[in-house]
């Protein structure tokens, strides 16, 4: 166990930060596994710096606010204060950004050799140089808004994850700074015309080699570009609302969104080399060197997620994966979903299943006469949503179509926002989640009546309403008409309205009443048999568990004989392997070409088995602070599908990995061929022999 390590880890438990970092550390290496192709590798390494922005806005400013109210305060694993853990994750990630900075050396220099050369302003040749300066003059200096910084300007605000160049300037023996912004409109890449092969160079390069041209009659001291990440952690709180009357929580939250930009630096990224330009940032910022980090190459990386623009179609096919294709619909195009639906329950995996047959479930209700509402959870959706166009249709067309939509959605509030008065102006009832619990959930409740009868059509899913995502995502989803679920999920929406919480539901599991405690009673099930010497079995998957009181569940079931295998892709704060302790469990983490999203949790085996599909993670934060829902899986064929797939992704040895006892992950023995797992899905194979 490596020094770094240590004290993020004790006994049986690990730190959530430190096992976050792991997680994004997995990411990284598909940047440099050659078995991806180039430009899917290019997308990872952006995905690894793109998560770290993420991780410094959220959870580096969580730890900071943490340390803000209670210093002493220790989480409840490793018994690390919040200082502690931002000490040792910002060595950490010093270190991981070293790792990568290697890793866009190298993908660059293959870049190269397919035809595409990202130049830096040292490497342009005259012709070059030439052109690159003629394209900063004429269309990237009209939107730079140079600035020294004296008595009439004596600051500047460095937004939130803006780029900033700065200066060293002398004038008449007289020191001073020069700085400015650049403009998130500019475009990130220009293409240098001429030669063989493809040169590009980006807006970030072109600055950091014409820029000082601005400050013309300045001697030019030192250089440096800079970018800043500001707390992005604030809680919207309802019972802040509560303190005055009609006020509108949408326009509450839209003042919250509006702060995000102006909160507390967390991190300074800077260019090497310009010590005092540093220091005077530093300084202005009243930020400490530890949150300094000195970039090599590029701030933003979202650029390499679109270098397959510069490459002709015919290349393509050996720098990309291979096109995905949705496996056959479900339910065929020319018959109806309804109808189905009333007849079996319907499957879909995505995005080895396309979305589409939801969106024509909800087609369909909007132009049904029996269906008389249509109740929906919304959390994130596409920019452009089949989903809103079908429900503001059905409201057009007299159903009482209800959307709970939760607004609090991090990153996705202002998206939300402007979706909510779209619903709105169509007629729908829109409720702006429950109380100071986020809505989780993933839920449609369709009610359906026939003179004196009344039916019920819920779709149950771990994913969000969202069709982009719904293509790179892996989330599980069942339609069903079950009579018993469908009365679950009408008073599900008629809590969500009065803000109950206390219901007791047929069969669904609902956070934050039953489903934490559902599962605790599965798992205390597989206990007590493996203690009577019956054959135990728990099988879950997730993206993060980090509920201490379940883990010790896990782990008093491990102990008793019960075995335990765990697919968590992202946080998991339970240490496996450890000899007497944890040996009856197993942790594996899968990445690959899509994000593992589903949550399945399945308990025993054979005619015992119980299987359950969720929105929830096993995390405090799901379990006890938000509302989600767990449901059955009732059709023996979909959970015989959903358990294969399972097996399929336990015997994956391509792009799992295995946790150990250290708290390091491994590649998995290959006690067979290689098992690619969502491979295998995409071709349709769920439950194969392995």
């Amino acid at each position: 166990m490596s020094e770094d390590n240590v004290k993020f880890i004790k006994g049986t438990y690990m730190n959530r930060e430190y096992s976050w970092l792991l997680f994004n550390k997995r990411v990284l290496d598909q940047a440099s596994d050659g078995d991806n192709p180039l430009l899917e590798r290019c997308k990872f390494l952006s995905i690894f710096h793109s998560n770290l922005d993420e991780f410094f806005m959220v959870r580096i400013g969580s730890l900071i606010n943490d340390a803000k109210l209670d210093a002493t305060a220790k989480e409840n694993k490793t018994g690390l204060t919040a200082r502690e853990q931002i000490d040792g994750i910002l060595k950490l990630v010093n270190g991981y950004c070293r790792a990568a900075d290697g890793v866009f050396v190298k993908l660059k220099k293959e870049l190269n050799k397919a035809g595409l050369r990202i130049r830096t302003g040292a490497e342009l040749s005259d012709k070059q140089r030439q052109k690159c300066r003629k394209y900063f003059d004429t269309q990237v200096l009209p939107l730079l808004s140079p600035m020294v910084l004296d008595a009439k300007h004596p600051m500047i605000r460095f937004e939130n994850m803006n780029e900033y160049m700065m200066f060293e300037l002398k004038k008449s023996d007289r020191l001073m700074y020069g700085v400015m912004a650049i403009s998130p409109k500019l475009p990130r890449v220009f293409r240098i015309d001429g030669g063989k092969k493809v040169n590009i160079i980006t807006v970030e390069e072109l600055i950091r080699t014409f820029g000082a041209t601005v400050f013309d009659g300045y001697k030019i001291q030192s250089q440096a570009m800079l970018r800043l990440t500001r707390n992005a952690d604030f809680d919207a709180d309802i019972d802040d609302v509560d303190i005055e009357r009609d006020v509108d929580f949408s326009k509450y939250l839209k003042n919250k969104v509006e702060l995000r930009g102006v909160q507390d630096a967390v991190r300074l990224q800077i260019d090497g080399g310009a010590d005092g330009i540093r220091s005077f940032a530093l300084k202005l910022l009243d930020l400490k060197k530890q949150y300094c980090f000195s970039v090599a190459h590029a701030f933003d990386y979202k650029f390499m997620m679109s270098l397959g623009d510069y490459f002709p179609p015919a290349a393509l096919a050996s720098l990309k994966y291979k096109p995905q294709r949705a496996l056959p619909p479900p339910v065929p195009q020319d018959a109806s979903v309804m109808a189905r639906v009333q007849s079996s329950d319907v499957f879909l995996a995505y995005p080895f299943d396309a979305m589409d047959t939801l969106v024509r479930l909800l087609n369909e209700c909007a132009d049904d006469s029996r269906v008389a509402s249509i109740k929906i959870t919304i959390y994130r959706l596409d920019r452009r949503s089949r989903i809103v166009d079908a429900l503001k249709r059905a409201s057009e067309n007299g159903k009482e179509v209800t959307v709970v939509i939760e607004l609090c959605a991090r990153f996705d509030e202002e998206n939300n926002l402007y979706y909510a008065e779209e619903l709105k102006s169509a007629g729908c009832t829109v409720i702006y989640g429950m109380g100071n619990y986020k809505v989780h959930s993933k839920i449609i409740s369709i009610v359906l009546t026939d003179g004196e009868n009344i039916g019920y059509i819920t779709h149950l899913g771990t994913g969000n309403y969202n069709e982009q995502t719904s293509r790179l995502y892996t989330d599980l989803n069942i339609i069903t008409a079950d009579q018993a679920i469908g009365r679950d999920a009408v008073a599900f929406f008629r809590n969500i309205a009065i803000a109950n919480t206390d219901h007791e539901y047929e069969r669904l599991l609902i956070a934050p009443k039953t489903l934490k405690r559902g599962i605790i009673e599965y798992i205390e099930r597989e206990t007590e048999k493996a203690e009577t010497g019956k054959p135990a079995f728990i099988t879950a998957k997730m993206n993060s568990l980090t509920d201490k009181t379940i883990i010790d569940k896990l782990i008093a079931a491990g102990k008793a004989g019960v075995k335990i295998k765990l697919i968590v892709r992202g946080i998991c704060c339970l240490v496996p392997e450890i000899k007497g302790k944890t040996d009856n469990i197993t942790v594996i983490s899968i990445v690959g070409r899509f994000l593992e999203h589903s949550r399945i949790y399945r308990f025993g085996d054979g005619e015992d088995r119980i299987m359950f599909i969720s929105s929830a993670d096993l995390m405090t934060r799901n379990t006890d602070k938000r509302v989600e829902i767990a449901t059955p899986v009732l059709d023996k064929a979909i959970a015989d599908r959903i358990s294969g797939m399972l097996d399929v992704m336990l015997a994956d040895n391509v792009k799992a990995r295995r946790l150990t006892s250290h708290g390091t992950y491994v590649m998995p023995e290959q006690a067979v061929g290689p098992v690619n797992s969502q491979e295998l899905f995409l071709k349709g194979k769920y439950g194969i022999k392995i």
